[in-house]
């Protein structure tokens, strides 16, 4: 357990970017931490939006009742283009000024860290990142907030389409979220027993996957399933059924699950994740750490300088990959 300095803190919260569930978990922990060591909290309304515009209220220990089950944002969250001007900016610390606020904790992902670590530069506050995004594409951090319900809810998905699919006899190409990151299609492709796993980090070889397709179906395989990340080279799920379609014997089904991995009720895993993150982050702000982001690594707790979150690349350990390729032969 940290050590924590007396000095009481004046300190701001807001979420930002894409919703993750766990995100109403982290904002719990951070104002029944926060309050706990006698700071004073305010919340901020949809994100820099609300900062710009002045949506900042004191939170007590009520408002936090009864929110770890919830999926979303009590707080709400928007993406605010008006903060990447030095005006915007400039708006935004007048109104953390006017509300005596020295400390601000941010819950998002690259994006929100890109712009909290502008207005660090930039003016005299005290910053802190907590990573709360699905795609657990942040370096500094194991899993981020949000990333296990997400697959768990693109895993309950699949298994429904699995069913469709073998009593059809279908194959069926499936998309997840995951941009520039892979680890949403990864996880729930070995979860899930796919056939293919298409994910941006790795070269997409359709060539390999028809063959391996048409074995599969010829040894009497009654369905097949493809995991697409929406970033993946090849392309989208529909990009990828229109180049592979003439060159298989299956009836293709395509299935996008888009904005079904966000919601809903975090897992335990996030729910435990974002406790402790949240919790982390006051200490961090009470013992003066700044520009920096709060992760988990090897279940210890690291503070990661907020630019390397971005220009430091993530990693997905190749056993993962090695180990879908072999289990789904």
């Amino acid at each position: 357990m940290r050590g924590v300095n007396t000095n009481k803190k004046t300190i701001g919260v807001l979420t930002s970017g894409g919703d993750a569930s766990g995100m109403n978990a982290t904002l719990r922990a951070v104002i029944r931490t926060g309050i706990y060591y006698e700071n004073k909290i305010y919340g901020i309304q949809r994100g820099y939006q609300g900062l710009i515009d002045g949506k900042i209220q004191e939170l007590t220990l009520s408002s936090v009742s009864n929110i770890i089950k919830n999926g979303g944002t009590f707080l709400q969250t928007a993406r605010c283009k008006e903060f990447y001007s030095t005006d915007g900016r400039k708006k935004a610390y007048e109104n953390l000024k006017n509300h005596g606020i020295e400390s601000l904790i941010v819950i998002g992902g690259d994006g929100s860290f890109k712009g909290l670590n502008e207005l660090l530069n930039e003016y005299p506050i005290q910053g802190i990142g907590v990573p709360g995004t699905i795609d657990n594409d942040l370096y500094g951090t194991d899993y981020t907030i949000g990333f296990d319900t997400a697959i768990n809810n693109a895993l309950e998905a699949i298994d429904k389409i699995r069913d469709t699919a073998t009593a059809h006899s279908r194959l069926f190409i499936i998309e997840v979220m995951g941009r520039d990151s892979g680890y949403i299609a990864l996880f729930t492709g070995i979860g899930a027993g796919a056939e293919e796993i298409l994910i941006p980090e790795t070269f997409s070889d359709l060539k390999g996957l028809c063959e391996k397709l048409d074995k599969g179906h010829k040894r009497g395989k009654k369905s097949s399933i493809i995991i697409v990340a929406e970033g993946d080279e090849a392309g989208n799920a529909f990009d990828v059924k229109s180049k592979i379609e003439n060159l298989v014997d299956w009836n293709i089904k395509v299935s996008i699950l888009g904005h079904l991995q966000r919601g809903g009720s975090p897992t335990a895993f996030d729910r435990l994740l974002a406790s402790r993150l949240g919790y982390e982050s006051i200490l961090s702000i009470m013992n003066n750490e700044n520009k920096k982001m709060i992760g988990m690594v090897n279940n210890n707790v690291k503070l990661t300088p907020l630019e390397e979150t971005w220009t430091r690349k993530k990693q997905i350990d190749n056993a993962y990959i090695k180990m879908a390729e072999i289990l789904s032969i």
